[in-house]
């Protein structure tokens, strides 16, 4: 006898998030209190329907589904939508935001030496003398707006790691200033309805002239590192006689040029306005995500004293009376467990698109080809059945025997074949900058409210002031 033809089950229907509006959907509860929202969505199914203006969207609320959408169906959703769509406003085609295909793969692999823990290594120590030295500058028992102040020095160990220690002054100040406005007008193009970003409003038009500035100061950044790097040039020629060692020479050479170097060796299959785009994606991620990640980290230490004691004494075991060496990282686990649960806490991202290629089921429901695919990192971080009593800071969450369970719902950094491939410098940034603070600065102090999350493109504080001060002897 025959077995009878098996069918595929029908689709089960999405439900609508309730709070929908005319003409702007849930656009006004995104505006509004975007982070309570997309996590309230979990009470309603593993994929839920909102509308971004008329727009419907699909959120996946369940991250096993979000890993089946990044990682096993991959190829039913592609990078797009309208958070990526926004990016490429500013990003351009940079890794991070070109569609899947033979470009993304070739950039990738173009860029990827960059990031290899070894390469980011013999930039190490001069991202450390690059904080040191900022981190020193600072007035004590002065106010500080540490939102901004980390952006600050994200920023400047950045610099130091990619175009190297000698770009021009003024560059930085002008990053600085440019990337948290930029940051807004691009979630003001996520969240409204596209005919509104399209009018020729003064935000819309500032947004547009603030991009274009960015595109001329990263020309300036390419050049300048282009020309220092150059046979033959007054850097190159006192580098190549350092100390009379080649191996010195060469140790020098790679802390002054910085990783940017890999990516002009491939401007011929980059093109100009390829390696502008690969740059300003690189300062977008390095700034906003670290810089928030470490305000939140230094706040949580403020208000958790076992917390800070415990990093320094771990930072006084592995380095005692001495700075702070880049092969000291790896000996600080506790260090990496408390930005690792920062960063559980706090997103950094909240809201991130993918695109359905095709009709697709997902979860049992149907998202339509062309439909945007919403995950929220943030969302996923706060589920309890992954993360219990996810509002409390808790470190020791990722200790070995707890960490299991809960890394299926990690998913700060994507995942897949477009898991964020600036990764290993981040954490490396992230452990110099938190490491040199609390080194430098013996006590450290809230100041402001306790700051509450506000969702940007990460989900910053939006107020938190705090003062460093020196040891009671000193």
């Amino acid at each position: 006898m025959l077995n009878a033809p098996t069918t595929s089950p029908t689709p089960t229907p999405t439900p609508t998030a309730p709070g929908g509006l005319p003409l702007i959907g849930h656009g006004l509860r995104l505006v509004r209190d975007p982070l309570p929202f997309i996590t309230s969505l979990r009470a309603h199914g593993r994929v839920v329907r909102i509308r971004i203006g008329p727009t419907p969207a699909y959120v996946v609320t369940d991250p096993a589904l979000t890993r089946q959408v990044l990682v096993t169906d991959a190829a039913d959703f592609p990078k797009g939508g309208r958070y990526y769509d926004a990016l490429r406003v500013f990003l351009g085609d940079g890794v991070a935001t070109v569609t899947d295909g033979d470009t993304h793969l070739r950039n990738r692999r173009l860029m990827q030496p960059m990031f290899s823990k070894a390469h980011i290594a013999e930039r190490g120590n001069a991202m450390i003398d690059q904080v040191r030295t900022t981190v020193g500058a600072w007035p004590a028992a002065e106010p500080r707006d540490m939102f901004a102040g980390m952006n600050e020095i994200t920023l400047a160990t950045f610099l130091v790691a990619v175009f190297g220690a000698d770009l021009p002054a003024g560059l930085e100040g002008e990053f600085t200033v440019l990337m948290p406005e930029i940051m807004k007008g691009t979630i003001r193009q996520v969240i409204l309805p596209p005919w509104i970003t399209r009018l020729p409003l003064p935000a819309n038009r500032a947004h547009a002239e603030r991009v274009a500035r960015l595109r001329t100061l990263i020309d300036r950044a390419i050049d300048h590192h282009a020309d220092v790097t150059a046979p033959g040039s007054a850097a190159a020629a006192g580098v190549s006689g350092a100390e009379g060692c080649p191996h010195a020479a060469r140790a020098r050479s790679r802390q002054q040029t910085g990783l940017f170097e890999t990516l002009l060796g491939a401007e011929g299959r980059l093109g100009r306005r390829q390696l502008q785009d690969e740059a300003i994606t690189l300062l977008a991620g390095a700034i906003e995500t670290t810089g928030t990640t470490l305000a939140w980290a230094l706040y949580e230490i403020a208000g958790n004293p076992a917390v800070e004691r415990r990093l320094r004494e771990e930072l006084a075991s592995v380095c005692g009376d001495r700075p702070l060496r880049y092969d000291d990282l790896d000996r600080l686990p506790y260090a990496r467990r408390v930005l690792r649960e920062t960063i559980r806490k706090y997103g950094p991202s909240w809201m991130v698109t993918r695109t359905a290629a095709r009709d697709t089921v997902l979860g049992g429901h149907l998202i339509p080809e062309g439909a945007d695919v919403v995950w929220s990192p943030y969302l996923h971080q706060h589920d309890a059945s992954y993360f219990p009593d996810p509002d409390t800071f808790d470190p020791d969450r990722w200790e070995a025997d707890r960490a299991a369970a809960a890394r299926g719902a990690f998913l700060a950094f994507g995942d897949g074949r477009r898991k964020c491939i600036g990764e290993n410098l981040a954490w490396a940034e992230l452990h110099i900058i938190l490491a040199t603070v609390l080194q430098v600065w013996p006590r450290l102090q809230l100041t402001s409210r306790p700051p509450r999350p506000q969702a940007v493109i990460t989900v910053k504080p939006d107020a938190l002031a705090m003062e460093f001060h020196p040891a009671p002897n000193d």
